[in-house]
């Protein structure tokens, strides 16, 4: 019977692959075709090898026949019969087709995809999903790149809750929403920044350009389980109700039931690990969830509200401050506080001068000690003269005491974010935000363990024998590491258990040629570090003999090292050569010589180094472990320090002067304890002791008193202001006429670019991050400005622009911040419908136009970054009134000169489409200014639509006019 079941089940897979692959059916091949195809069935050693993975499953496999999507009964399991199902199965078919049958089945159904439940994963980052998936699935994974291009999916099928399951890996990129006003609330110019308190938000998707929550949606379809491998901190667990949100709608059943949705909980992306945690998945935790969301709308809320009338206040009077935005940030402020609170003590700093006594002994051999003065220093000269005067003339240093003492310079406790940052930045000369980078990437790459924790002990159940025996082959420190293997660990320090991650550790062996650069300099730390917390403590022996010369005490101090212990892996914090400390005894008599006073000066503070301000924002609670590097990063963006040697944070003026200035109005705007009480509230909705609505409601009310006050007393730092700062009268170069008065605007090119008429006291935006020039002298038909010209440079964009319509669009479909490549007036020989050559082959809405940058002719989209470069060498290039009757893209007029013409049969000037015509495209290159969207192409170039706004012109003035207002 079991052999018959066989046969049949064998039959039927056979019909359903002859259904998916037509050329194995008999309308492709007929017998002969077939038979000749298969090599001969009496070979059947080579079969052995085809079959291999069969007898695999012969003992474990549960194979069934699959209908209308449910699974049916078994059809066999465990065959006992004299004729094996390999060999009846070796009768039936081929080698080929054995092996193609063994590759395409599953051995858990015929058709996986109807039966079998579905589990969707969902990593942080696509690196960390790839890797999570080989792990899980033991490498025999498949993958397909996702819908959205950023991201893959991993599938395998293996077992979940006791049955057999599809998985699908895929990952995010970090937060797939961001918190933002809604529509009309983002307008800086028609909304009081007071509004901002209470205005409603939403979330957005936070990278429109990777189409994340149709992906995720398209990816959970169907699925019965969600298990969410995003990175186990606050903003993780924020990351999985996110991910929530975008698939409830599309799984199976309620994303929110407990029997659908799991949390995997790990440390390190190791075998270990990965397995232990998916063998003990929890639930989400929503309350860390909410102190993220309370924190984001607090920041969102509070910065917006006090950068914007900040921005517009101090930029609209003030030409020199040379930055973007005057920002105000409730973690970004204090620790630029910090920075301006050393520099204030510095420009305070009086030095005093003070006087020290300084006497040298020499031994019998002839050895010279330098001895220090018990008093230390003097400040009063004629004293330190009186005490100079009473040893100056005894030659005797008698000794009375030697005192050796042993002691001991300790190992580290376990590493945490903050003690990596803090040495990133003084030992290895890395900025905290660059070094966390780099953490990051080593940790997804399974080289070291997570490396956002505060904690700085590790667990009872850590396994530091097996971490460390990874590292005995090592080149660089693999001799010390077997000799503590040898000698026995010793024990780490007690450190603090914050409850989160265990300590960051290295969790395989690299080498140098592995990792390079920069991720070798952390891992070579983070290795070396754990070495040296289970190694011995330095002990060295000081030895310290003290001297009477008259009525004055002296002393002498040596230190002579007893055990290197763990400075031998952290060799940077090794004793130098052993001091030299003489054998002497009590009433030994040295001779004295060379007294002398030597005078001193006090010398102020030096400027905090970025691991200094680290550690001030860990006392006073300032930002978090994965915040602290991204605000002393903005902090150095903004132009509010600059990053010195040693890695010394200097504040500017203007960072200067917006301290003081908090400091005029409301000095708890710049001092830490404001964001630490906020940070302790935060805390507590993590943990669920507070409410979220009551905490976000408290908080949003006292700012925004805050900030009413603050306008109300802007004055007092716009005080500072005007003592520091030139005035945008003052500030800038003439450049172009201003349409309303007719006099010469100045262009004002500290951040950010802008032009100002004094005579009319306006101020326009201009694009940043390039070059603006006149336009030919030639003026905007609408206004009367003069025109200019932007560009990015050589490889980039560039466009003509009015400074009026620039800032004050005149169409409705024209919106802010566009230039004369995006006007749509039926007239303007520089607007779109006189330049416009086609739509954009990439994006949706752009048009492109022809570059002004001559001689260097080139087509740029005027929504996205696509440049097509054009007609090399050429004298002129126009567009022309008329279209291409096969694509619809206008006509383009090219001339060259006779002896550089590169046109077909020395043709000096030639009209064609630009697309269509075959002599043409040898003249076109198409590439990009900057890295943009990734959107798929339409097809050949010659296949683009025609612009939308390009219509006919029509004839008479009134029908123009009324074309322009309409």
């Amino acid at each position: 019977m079991k052999l018959i079941s066989f046969i049949f089940l064998v039959a039927c897979y056979d019909l359903v692959e002859t259904q998916n692959h037509p050329s194995m059916s008999g309308e492709n091949l007929d017998e002969e075709e077939l038979e000749e195809s298969m090599p001969a069935r009496k070979k059947m050693k080579k079969k052995e090898n085809t079959v291999k993975k069969w007898h695999d499953y012969e003992t474990t496999a549960s194979i069934t026949i699959c209908g209308k999507g449910d699974r049916d009964e078994e059809v066999f399991a465990h065959l006992q019969e004299e004729i094996t199902p390999i060999q009846c199965f070796e009768l039936l078919y081929s080698d080929e087709l054995i092996s193609y049958i063994v590759e395409m089945s599953n051995p858990y159904a015929l058709q996986r995809n109807h039966t079998l439940n579905t589990a969707l994963m969902v990593a942080e980052k696509p690196s960390l999903a790839q890797n999570l998936a080989n792990i899980l699935s033991n490498g025999k994974c498949s993958t397909n790149k996702g819908s959205n291009s950023a991201c893959s999916v991993h599938e395998w099928n293996g077992t979940f809750k006791n049955e057999p399951v599809h998985f699908k890996m895929t990952s995010v990129c970090g937060h797939v929403m961001s918190l933002d006003f809604t529509g009309k609330y983002n307008n800086w110019d028609k909304v009081d920044p007071v509004e901002l308190f209470s205005c409603p938000t939403e979330k957005k998707e936070a990278m429109p350009r990777l189409r994340m929550p149709a992906f995720l949606a398209q990816e959970a379809r169907g699925c019965e389980y969600l298990i969410l491998w995003l990175d186990c901190d606050k903003e993780g667990e924020n990351i999985c109700f996110e991910v929530m949100s975008c698939v409830q709608p599309y799984m199976k059943s309620d994303v929110f039931s407990p029997l659908v949705t799991y949390r995997a909980r790990f440390s390190a992306i190791t075998d270990k690990d990965i397995k232990a945690a998916m063998l003990n998945l929890v639930r989400p935790n929503e309350n860390e969830s909410r102190s993220v969301d309370a924190r984001q709308e607090l920041d969102l809320r509070i910065g917006c509200a006090f950068t914007r009338f900040q921005t517009k206040y101090f930029q609209g009077r003030y030409g020199d401050l040379d930055a973007s935005l005057i920002s105000y940030g409730p973690c970004q402020t204090p620790t630029l506080g910090f920075c301006v609170q050393r520099h204030d003590e510095i420009q305070t700093f009086k030095p005093e001068t003070y006087w020290v006594l300084r006497v040298t002994a020499s031994t019998s051999e002839g050895r010279e000690l330098p001895l220090e003065w018990k008093r230390v220093r003097c400040f009063e000269k004629d004293i330190a003269n009186m005490f100079l005067s009473g040893i100056k003339e005894i030659k005797e240093a008698t000794v009375i005491n030697v005192q050796a003492k042993e002691k001991v310079k300790a190992r580290p406790v376990a590493l945490n974010t903050v003690e990596l940052m803090r040495v990133a930045s003084s030992g290895l000369g890395m900025g905290p935000h660059h070094a966390m980078q780099i953490a990051e990437r080593l940790y997804t790459q399974g080289y070291i363990s997570y490396p956002r924790t505060e904690t700085t002990s590790y667990p009872e159940n850590f396994d530091l024998i097996g971490a460390l025996r990874q590292q005995q082959g090592s080149s660089k420190w693999g001799s010390e590491v077997r000799a503590l293997l040898a000698n026995g660990i010793n024990k780490p320090k007690k450190g603090h258990d914050a409850g989160d991650h265990p300590p960051i550790t290295p969790m395989r062996h690299a080498s140098e040629s592995e990792l390079e650069g920069d991720m070798w300099r952390i891992y070579d730390y983070v290795t070396r570090h754990f070495i040296a917390t289970l190694s011995r403590d330095c002990k060295y022996l000081c030895t310290t003999i003290t001297f009477q010369i008259g009525s004055e005490i002296f002393s002498y101090s040596g230190n002579t090292l007893v055990e290197a212990g763990y400075t031998e892996i952290m060799h940077w914090q090794a004793f130098g050569k052993d001091e030299f400390v003489p054998v002497l005894n009590v009433d030994d008599v040295l001779k004295a010589h060379d007294h002398r006073l030597v005078e001193c000066q006090t010398s102020p503070p030096d400027y905090l180094t970025e691991s200094e301000v680290i550690t001030l924002m860990e006392k006073h609670g300032i930002g978090t472990d994965a915040s602290i590097p991204v605000h002393i990063n903005n902090i150095c963006q903004r132009n509010y320090v600059s990053v010195g040697s040693g890695r010394r944070l200097i504040p500017t003026n203007l960072g200067i002067v917006l301290v003081h200035g908090y400091q005029k109005i409301d000095p708890e705007l710049v001092l830490p304890t404001m964001r630490s009480a906020v940070e302790e509230q935060l805390n507590l909705i993590a943990v669920g002791r507070a409410d979220f609505h009551a905490v976000l409601s408290h908080t949003t009310e006292i700012f925004r008193r805050k900030f009413q006050y603050f306008v109300r007393s802007i004055e007092a730092m716009d005080q500072l202001f005007e003592v520091n700062f030139s005035s945008l009268k003052a500030s800038g170069k003439a450049l172009s006429r201003c349409g309303k008065c007719r006099r010469y605007m100045r262009y004002i090119q500290a951040k950010p670019a802008r032009l100002h008429c004094s005579h009319c006291d306006d101020t326009y935006a201009l694009p940043q991050n390039g070059t603006v020039r006149i336009y030919r002298e030639l003026k905007c038909p609408l206004d009367d400005f003069e025109l200019l010209s932007w560009s990015s440079g050589n490889r980039g964009k560039s466009f003509p622009l009015c400074p009026y319509c620039y800032n004050h669009p005149p169409f409705r479909d024209m919106k802010k911040g566009f230039g004369c490549n995006s006007c749509t007036h039926p007239t303007c020989p520089y607007g779109v419908n006189s330049t416009g050559v086609s739509s954009c082959v990439e994006c949706e809405s752009g048009v492109l136009v022809l570059d002004p940058s001559a001689p260097k002719w080139k087509l740029a989209c005027n929504r996205c970054d696509v440049i097509i470069n054009i007609f090399e060498e050429a004298s002129r290039v126009t567009v022309c009134e008329q279209a291409c009757g096969a694509c619809g893209a206008q006509l383009v007029c090219v001339e060259y000169r006779a002896e550089r013409t590169r046109l077909p049969a020395a043709l000096t000037e030639m009209t064609a489409c630009l697309y269509c015509e075959p002599s043409f495209s040898a003249l076109v290159e198409k590439h990009r200014a900057v890295a943009s969207r990734a959107q798929a192409p339409r097809g050949r170039g010659g296949r683009a639509r025609a612009p939308k706004h390009r219509n006919k012109q029509p004839k008479d003035k009134m029908a123009q006019l009324a074309a322009y207002f309409v």
